[in-house]
């Protein structure tokens, strides 16, 4: 579980990334989500456009592939959603670390 400060850092990140997939009238299949995990193994921080034809609001898209792959749906705003999962081969976002008081 990540912290509302990494949070808040991972949406400034993801401020200058561009949509690489969209969700569509398909919907979340296996094709798909085996795609977004490889992605995110690869990039750690993904952005995905929810098309409207796709039957899901965009909350709940994110909701519905980060249980399936255990990922973090860092946001969901209008079409767009962000999420990350940090990758197990190499990974390259360092995430700030809350200071104990």
């Amino acid at each position: 579980m990540i912290t509302s400060k990494q949070r808040a850092y991972l949406r400034s990140l993801a401020n200058g990334i561009e949509s690489i997939f969209q969700l569509g009238k398909n919907g979340i299949e296996e094709p798909f989500l085996n795609q977004i995990e490889s992605a995110l193994e690869a990039r750690e921080l993904i952005k995905i456009t929810v098309l409207e034809n796709s039957g899901y609001g965009t909350r709940e898209a994110s909701d519905i592939i980060c249980e399936k792959l255990g990922c973090e749906g860092i946001q969901a705003i209008g079409s767009k959603m962000v999420l990350y999962k940090k990758s197990l081969k190499k990974p390259k976002i360092e995430l700030p670390v809350e200071k104990k008081k």
